[in-house]
């Protein structure tokens, strides 16, 4: 399957063309994943799917049927019920969340009641931990929250680390964000929410993981990386990387 899809925008197609790509496009899903989309449960989130590209972001994680998954702060379950679904009654989601946004939660700390397969963890920042590991991690636009103040902050190194010793050998690892101006580093994490990819990259690598790929679906090169996230010109529409890291089969 290709995982690298560019973006076409102002693009227009014809109706026909158009519906025949999204037929290509859903075929080249694993069911599993298209009927978790599909999930009468999660019709509240069905609005954003085509932005977030939620199927094409679930089936590059690789979570398969039985699998375990660690999904860092969960916010709002929109991630963590497609998990659920994927996994199923054999399989297992751990949500995260770190102490300093326990507050935030209100969301995710109400999943168990809908999904029993889902099971919450509050923890302090810098001491993730699940109770078995895991076949896949993953973070989704909140990897950058780590180092800033409110999180203790917590050294991306701790974090990685953790999420390291968390996984299974050959466990993969999933870092979604919002992507901030070349060679920044970590200047913008705290006030414009984004984060050097080239940055997340030498922190996971240097945590022992071997980088994998990327998936693009989530690029948007009108996005000058220069505005907070949350900036009404570019919100729900940033310029985020995929990433996709694999801890060693040997370790």
């Amino acid at each position: 399957m290709k995982w690298i899809l560019p973006l076409a925008a102002g693009l227009t197609l014809a109706t026909g063309i158009a519906a025949a790509a999204d037929m290509a496009k859903s075929d080249a899903l694993p069911g599993y994943v298209a009927s978790a989309v599909a999930d009468p449960g999660r019709a509240a989130d069905s609005k954003d799917d085509s932005r977030r590209h939620v199927a094409e972001i679930v089936a590059f994680s690789g979570v398969k049927p039985g699998d375990s998954v660690l999904e860092l702060v969960p916010g709002s379950g929109y991630w963590s019920r497609v998990f659920s679904k994927i996994v199923g009654p054999d399989g297992h989601v751990y949500g995260a969340v770190p102490e300093p946004m326990k507050q935030y939660s209100d969301e995710t700390m109400a999943l168990p009641k809908s999904y029993p397969n889902f099971e919450v963890l509050v923890q302090p920042a810098n001491a993730l931990t699940t109770p078995a590991p895991v076949d896949v991690a993953f973070t989704a636009q909140n990897y950058h929250d780590y180092p800033d103040k409110f999180m203790g902050p917590t050294d991306p190194a701790i974090l990685n680390k953790a999420v390291f010793a968390a996984l299974k050998p050959g466990g993969t690892y999933i870092v979604v964000d919002h992507v901030a101006e070349a060679g920044s580093g970590l200047r913008d994490t705290e006030t414009l929410h984004r984060i050097d990819p080239a940055t997340v990259k030498q922190q996971v690598v240097a945590a022992g993981f071997e980088f994998v790929g990327e998936s693009d679906v989530l690029r948007n090169p009108a996005d000058g990386h220069k505005v907070k996230v949350f900036d009404k010109s570019i919100r729900g529409h940033t310029d985020q990387f995929a990433y996709k890291f694999r801890k060693p089969a040997a370790k």
